[in-house]
């Protein structure tokens, strides 16, 4: 196994590029032996520089870096026991670090080299405290794990090896060049040096023999030159004594100059402020005289009052100083400032709260009878309009006394808008029921089962029905035509004159018309929520709108009341037009993202709806419950009549819808109701067949469906087919027993004895199943008879089948096939159970199509 410092070298600081010195294992005292490795390594290029690390080892026996510090910040060595062995020491770098070794001898070796490191590397700059001398001076241990005393010694050479130069290298090459003979024999070379080695030495002291003379007159050249420098030192202090008064003057004149230049500064200082003063705290006698008589009976003195407002408003949003606040001039412009703003505050809330309320009491305009119109107030608005800005400014000069005049707007603009929609409602259901015989009263105290009468297209009673049908819509139409206009210019109004937030607005839109990712809207009146955000019933514009037209909900939830009941399928109308019209108002570019109207038809829109299901259900239960006739003897069922009445209508209605969501539910829930009460019947008492009747009526609904190809009932009109094919094939054989009732008999005993494993040519033998007994049966069905019972059973079928359906002719085929059937089975069960005995009916296939043939012929 690799030791310790083999895994430092090769996974952690040869990478970088660095060489490990000394190592020592440690963890922090005091605290949870918790190991942890300080290393002491130096850069392996130059300048070298030293370093200590902290290296951990994490779960997987991995070594990681934990901390590193620069050797030239460390400032102290503290080996905590002078005398004793003790295994703490603290370094103090930028603050103190507190270790416990692991063992004496690790922590001895490592001060050393950090000792070591200071003297050569940091000139002694670190301080070292309770250290003993033998631990500081003593040689570097003699071993270390899996690391030798030969080791450490090449690597003390190695850090003071220096390398020689490229002219000492040049130098040594050409002395064994000179040399290369005696190169080969070590003992002459190295005499030859030592040789010129003396040579050398005796030179060196001929030539500094040689010159003494040249130092001594060196010497000489020195002394003259430091007499020179005294000569000049003497001149300079005799010039600094002669300047010495001349810098006094010169202070004295610089401190004179600072005092003039700040003088003048506070005096440039003090002017400014006086010209800021005068200049912003100063309001004309004009504005003065505006702001105190709050003239606002002309467009001139509201101009007038408007430009003083403004300029009081300058006035007093200057900042000053606190301190100038106690100049008496100062506070008596303030206090000016502010009686002239209380003033003219309570005379403009007076002249508007008079306006609010003459406008709120005015009378209500006649509205036209031939024509359904709302009553604009843009002549109100207009009148309003000039104040805005001294609205603006109240709003920001006094909030408390702004935030009352929203409120007292709409108490007496709501008494106006009362009585007008009141007015305008009066008048549309009077136009809705003008064409009804009766009064209104009645119209509306008629009882609901009978006016809904159900009626087929050609008839009477359903062009009246689509007269009314259109009376509603176009009414409902012109109603939601003229409130979007009124609605939307208030919300434009109160949101401009009373400066109210459109953030609540923006956010409204954001939820109720999301757009998809592909760019389409995934939005729609059907999706519209029960209930809105409480932070969206509370905003201050629709505060003021829900109070301004407090009567409009009840008044409109009224009148689409009267529509449904105006017409059976009014809650249909009602549901549609108010799809439409959201649908419109949000394409429309002059209608505001988040109108009033908008919640409004919202909430109408969910009470519609619920209508619509509740008559939906209300139908589907008469569906479910009707009662046959007691003489009814077949046809298509009343129920049906209904479904196909209301279908017939809603997909008219439909044609133009945007979305037909809840038409395809209601279709459905009808559907299913249809066929509950066809499924009914098979336990009625008919003076007919039921699966005769069952036949027809799922046989007229299939026809029905395929023909308005309605893509959610796709799955009942594939139902329908089924169950008509089903009850056509009962229906079928339930009556071929009357032509070969006997025959069809006997020969299903025959097949039962056949099941139970009598052999073919056993059957014979059994006493009801005799060769006798055969003749017997065969002969109560001779050709004329057998004709004669299909003659009835045609004429049977023709008469209790409906004409309208047209399923005679497939009927009787499909009894044809039956009959040929069953008679080439008998045939069979003959040949096979009564070979040899010459027994056969008495007539034969050919007879029996040509039975078929004649009735069907003679019948046409």
């Amino acid at each position: 196994m690799a030791s310790l410092w083999s895994l430092l070298e090769n996974d952690v600081f040869n990478p970088q590029k660095q060489r490990l010195l000394e190592t020592v294992c440690v963890w922090k005292t005091g605290k949870k032996k918790k190991m942890s490795i300080l290393c002491i390594v130096v850069a392996a290029f130059r300048p070298t520089q030293p370093f200590l690390v902290k290296v951990k080892v994490d779960r997987g026996e991995q070594y990681k870096i934990a901390c590193r510090w620069p050797l030239a910040e460390l400032k102290m060595v503290d080996g905590k026991s002078l005398h004793q062995a003790s295994l703490e020491f603290d370094l103090q770098f930028d603050k103190v670090y507190k270790w416990t070794a692991h063992s004496f001898d690790e922590k001895k070796i490592f001060i050393r080299c950090l000792w070591k490191l200071s003297h050569r590397f940091l000139a002694s700059s670190v301080t070292f405290v309770n250290i003993p001398s033998c631990m500081a001076e003593g040689r570097q241990r003699p071993q270390k794990e899996g690391k030798d005393t030969a080791e450490t010694e090449s690597q003390e050479e190695l850090s003071a090896y220096q390398e020689m130069t490229p002219r000492e290298a040049a130098d040594v090459l050409k002395l064994m060049e000179e040399h290369e003979p005696l190169v080969n024999n070590s003992v002459a070379f190295a005499e030859q040096l030592s040789n010129d080695l003396q040579v050398l030495d005796e030179a060196n002291l001929r030539a500094i023999i040689s010159s003494e003379n040249q130092v001594t007159q060196l010497m000489g050249f020195i002394d003259e030159a430091l007499a020179e420098v005294a000569r000049v030192e003497e001149t300079l202090q005799i010039y600094d004594e002669l300047l010495g008064s001349v810098k006094q003057q010169m202070d004295h004149i610089h401190r004179e100059n600072s005092l003039l230049h700040r003088i003048l500064s506070n005096k440039t200082k003090l002017m400014d402020e006086i010209l800021f003063l005068t200049t912003h705290l100063d309001l004309s006698r004009e504005h003065c005289d505006a702001l105190g008589e709050a003239d606002l009976s002309s467009p001139s003195s509201m101009k007038a009052c408007i430009a003083a407002a403004e300029a009081l408003s300058a006035c007093m949003s200057i900042q000053i100083h606190p301190g100038y606040r106690k100049l008496q001039s100062v506070a008596e412009k303030l206090i000016m400032f502010e009686t002239l703003k209380q003033n003219f505050e309570s005379s403009f809330i007076g002249h508007i709260t008079s306006i609010f309320e003459l406008q709120g009491n005015a009378q209500v305009p006649i509205l036209p009878i031939d024509k359904l119109s709302a009553p604009g107030h843009g002549h109100h608005h207009q009148e309003l309009v000039p104040y805005a800005p001294l609205m603006a400014w109240l709003r920001s000069t006094n909030p408390v006394l702004f935030c009352d005049l929203p409120k007292v707007y709409a108490q007496n603009l709501g008494r106006l808008y009362d009585r007008e929609i009141r007015a305008f409602f009066e008048q549309a259901r009077t136009s809705l029921l003008g064409r009804r015989k009766g009064s209104l009263q009645e119209s509306l105290e008629k009882p609901m089962g009978s006016r809904q009468r159900w009626s087929f297209p050609g008839s009477r009673e359903g062009q009246e029905d689509t007269l009314e049908k259109g009376n509603v819509v176009k009414i409902l139409e012109q109603v939601l035509r003229e409130l979007q206009p009124l609605c939307t210019a208030e919300q434009q109004f109160i949101e401009k004159f009373f400066q109210l937030s459109q953030e609540s607005a923006e956010l409204e839109v954001t939820e109720m018309n999301p757009t998809s990712q592909g760019g389409e809207s995934t939005a729609s009146p059907e999706d519209t929520p029960c209930t809105k955000p409480q932070s969206q019933l509370e905003e201050p514009t629709t505060q003021l709108l829900s109070e301004i037209f407090s009567c409009l909900e009840p008044e409109l939830r009224g009148f689409l009341d009267v529509c449904n009941k105006v017409h059976p399928f009014g809650c249909l109308q009602v549901l549609v037009t108010l799809n439409d019209s959201i649908f419109e108002m949000w394409g429309s570019s002059s209608a505001l993202p988040s109108s009033f109207l908008n919640t409004v038809l919202g909430n109408v829109l969910l009470l519609a709806k619920s209508s619509f299901n509740k008559y939906i259900g209300t139908l589907c239960k008469e569906i479910e419950e009707a009662k046959m006739p007691s003489r009814m003897k077949g046809g298509i069922l009343p129920s049906i009549s209904r479904f196909e009445e209301f279908v017939n209508f809603s997909e008219e209605v439909f044609r133009t819808a945007q979305r037909r969501g809840e038409l395809d539910k209601a279709h459905l829930r009808l559907a299913s109701s249809v066929f509950s009460s066809v499924n009914s019947l098979s336990s009625a008492n008919l003076k007919v067949n039921t699966d005769m009747v069952m036949m027809e009526n799922f046989h007229h609904i299939h026809c029905f469906l395929c023909q308005k190809k309605i893509l959610c009932l796709e799955g009942k009109k594939r139902e329908a087919k089924q169950r008509y094919s089903e009850h056509m094939e009962k229906y079928v054989i339930r009556y071929l027993g009357q032509p070969l009732e006997k025959l069809n008999h006997f020969f299903e005993g025959v097949k039962a004895r056949l099941a139970q494993g009598v052999k073919e040519e056993e059957v014979s033998f059994q006493l009801a199943y005799s060769k006798q007994e055969l003749r017997k049966v065969i002969e109560k069905y001779p050709g004329k008879e057998v004709k004669r019972a299909l003659e009835t059973l045609y004429r049977k079928i023709h008469k209790y089948l409906s004409p309208e359906e047209n399923l005679l002719p497939v009927v009787w085929h499909a009894i044809e096939q039956e009959l040929v059937r069953q008679y080439q089975e008998f045939e069979d069960l003959i040949r096979r159970c009564y070979a040899g005995s010459g027994i056969a009916m008495d007539f034969t296939m050919d007879d029996l199509l040509s039975y078929f043939n004649v009735i069907t012929l003679s019948n046409v």
